[in-house]
């Protein structure tokens, strides 16, 4: 027993001696001030990053509207509209006799529209007469091939009214729909040229007509007054009707 009790105070002071002494205890000081400040500091830094990220969102769709704005319209009617003007000035350009010029009108009316004198042939009376009314036949031909000309380019300006009007409703930007609108300007200046065309080559054949009337009477008056106009009278003379 005596053995036993002095193993056993031995062992526990060898377990004494080997326990290491506690390290100092560390302790965490919390600033709820500071802790705040940092919040704070973080939210606003967050808020000016937000910022910045919109406005270069901003600025990026601004240059995407900025490249529709200048996108030029994929579709041109110009070509048909120069097309179909030129149709119809080359049918004004084909006028026969009398063209659309001054001077051959100043020089048709000197010649066969002037007023019939007593010094005129009745030769050169029915020359004149014959001139006037060929006048008159080809411009009333002229007109018909021109308002022919101009019913053929209806077809042309349905096609081109329905592209260009859909073009300027489906515009992507402010120049698309400027140019579609410029475009659908330039053909109802075509489409007034045409008819522009149709009311000159119309006028034209109605005033020759009015003027073949008007030059018709006055040689009706002179060849009345030569009809009435006493001559010599009627002279004898021998006849041998045998031999």
């Amino acid at each position: 027993m005596k053995r036993l009790g002095l193993s056993v105070a031995a062992g526990t002071a060898a377990l004494m001696l080997g326990v290491t002494r506690p390290a100092r205890a560390q302790w965490i000081v919390f600033d709820p001030n500071n802790y705040v400040q940092n919040v704070l500091t973080a939210a606003r830094e967050l808020q000016q990053i937000n910022n910045q990220i919109t406005s270069l969102q901003n600025e990026a769709q601004m240059l995407v509207n900025q490249a529709k704005n200048l996108a030029s319209l994929p579709y041109s009617s110009l070509q048909q509209l120069q097309s179909s003007i030129q149709r119809t000035q080359q049918l004004l350009a084909q006028a026969q006799r009398i063209a659309y010029d001054v001077q051959q009108v100043d020089r048709a009316f000197s010649a066969s529209y002037a007023p019939a004198t007593g010094s005129q042939s009745s030769q050169m009376l029915v020359t004149n007469a014959q001139s006037r009314w060929q006048n008159t036949y080809a411009a009333t031909q002229d007109a018909l091939r021109v308002q022919a000309g101009i019913v053929g380019n209806l077809d042309t300006n349905r096609i081109q009214t329905s592209a260009l009007v859909t073009s300027s409703q489906g515009a992507s930007g402010a120049l698309q729909a400027t140019q579609a609108g410029n475009q659908i300007l330039a053909l109802s200046a075509q489409q007034l040229a045409d008819l522009t065309a149709v009311v000159t080559a119309q006028g034209r054949a109605q005033s020759l007509e009015a003027a073949q009337r008007a030059a018709a009477q006055d040689q009706g008056r002179e060849q009345l007054r030569r009809f009435l106009t006493p001559g010599q009278g009627y002279q004898s003379s021998n006849v041998q009707m045998f031999h």
